[in-house]
């Protein structure tokens, strides 16, 4: 199964492509951090590379030099994002730690978003084993493994971003099932982990379901997400992420959902004029591995890999709280693009939630074989968590 035809990949991965929450797009806007000219062409000039400690000469007692150790693993290591972005920096600590566990026996070269192509070039160059590594949201690839689609699922998850994380680390729905979904497509989940809280914009404030009455909002390709919106009555558009800043300037839509992180990045707080903290979902992101040749490598290198999985847990976590908190005040502090930031309490939450609950029975029954099976499992691993 690890060569599938490449025509068929294509078509999978197209299809899939719009699902992405913030991938981003060469042809993004004008947001203020995420400018696409400064991104892509410092792609190549900051990757991680080897630790520089292990290709200096060291001196034995004698005064004799000995030779530097010279890398004899080559990797990449794909991301959704731009430098500075949730993605990219887990990224370029996972490569710097396992360099160094390797003492330079590894190396590894970090790509930001557009670096190794657009976002079906990366896909499909980790599903056929020519780039090793990458972080993959789950919705980005919801054609070939319709499953992953329960991230997708408004309230599911708990308020509390690190219990959620907890559950995620240890789900054998997730890192059992799921991963074994993946693994048809020669992808290996090593790692399921958030990248914050969803939240809202809009050109005018969203406090109540009936807010979204009529109100235009961008949305992936999706079925499921489309039936959730649908489901407060809001008009949906897909939409590629690239058009969206502009689109929003321009009053074809008139909001959008993303983390906290990817707002202030992205710019779009410069073209909305309310934010609503919602917490209505986490956006979930996959640190993945090639099947074939991880289960190629010698003993010693995969438990390399598999400790610096385990210890980038709490370190993507920490990194994605430092960002969401930082940028939820810089765009309450942005007096040149004022926003309003409104946090719904728990009686305005529970009114979504109360509509987004039968959306989990579209799940079961459109969402691939085992839907219902993992959605299950999940909501009864989540419960016994809380």
């Amino acid at each position: 199964m690890f060569r599938k035809k490449g025509l068929l990949v294509s078509i999978a991965l197209g299809a899939s492509l719009v699902l992405a929450a913030c991938g981003n797009n060469e042809d993004a806007g004008t947001g203020a951090n995420n400018d696409p000219n400064e991104g892509n062409n410092g792609a190549n000039e900051n990757n991680v590379g080897a630790n520089d400690d292990n290709n200096n000469n060291n001196n034995d007692d004698d005064g004799n030099n000995e030779a530097a150790v010279e890398p004899e693993y080559f990797w990449d290591f794909v991301t959704e994002e731009y430098q500075g972005d949730v993605q990219y920096e887990y990224a370029a600590e996972f490569a710097k730690r396992l360099e160094e566990k390797s003492e330079g026996l590894i190396e590894m070269t970090v790509y930001e978003y557009g670096g190794l192509g657009d976002g079906v070039d990366q896909a499909e160059q980790l599903m056929m084993g020519s780039t090793e590594f990458g972080i993959v949201s789950p919705g980005f690839t919801g054609t070939m493994v319709p499953e992953a689609q329960v991230f997708a699922l408004h309230f599911l998850f708990p308020d509390d971003v690190a219990l959620t994380q907890e559950i995620l680390n240890t789900s054998e729905a997730l890192n059992v099932e799921l991963r074994a979904k993946y693994e048809e497509w020669d992808m290996t989940p090593l790692a399921y982990w958030t990248e914050g809280a969803m939240q809202w914009t809009g050109s005018d404030p969203l406090r109540t379901p009936e807010d979204f009455d009529g109100f235009q909002i961008r949305v992936q390709d999706s079925p499921l997400i489309r039936n959730s919106y649908e489901a407060y009555d809001a008009n949906v558009t897909p939409m590629d992420w690239g058009e969206l800043y502009t689109s929003l300037d321009q009053g074809i839509v008139e909001g959008q959902e993303n983390p906290i992180f990817f707002i202030y990045s992205a710019g779009f707080h410069e073209v909305q004029d309310h934010m609503t903290v919602s917490n209505h979902n986490n956006y979930v992101a996959m640190t993945v591995v090639n099947t074939q040749f991880y289960n190629s490598l010698p003993a010693d290198i995969q438990a390399m890999i598999d400790e610096t999985v385990e210890e980038m847990r709490e370190v993507g976590f920490q990194i994605q709280e430092e960002l969401n908190e930082a940028n939820i005040t810089a765009i309450e502090e942005d007096t040149e693009n004022p926003t309003e930031v409104y946090y719904l309490n728990e009686e305005e939450r529970e009114a979504f939630r109360e509509l987004a609950l039968p959306i989990r029975d579209f799940f079961r029954e459109n969402n691939g074989d085992d839907a219902g099976k993992i959605l299950d499992m999940l909501e009864a691993e989540i419960e016994a968590a809380q």
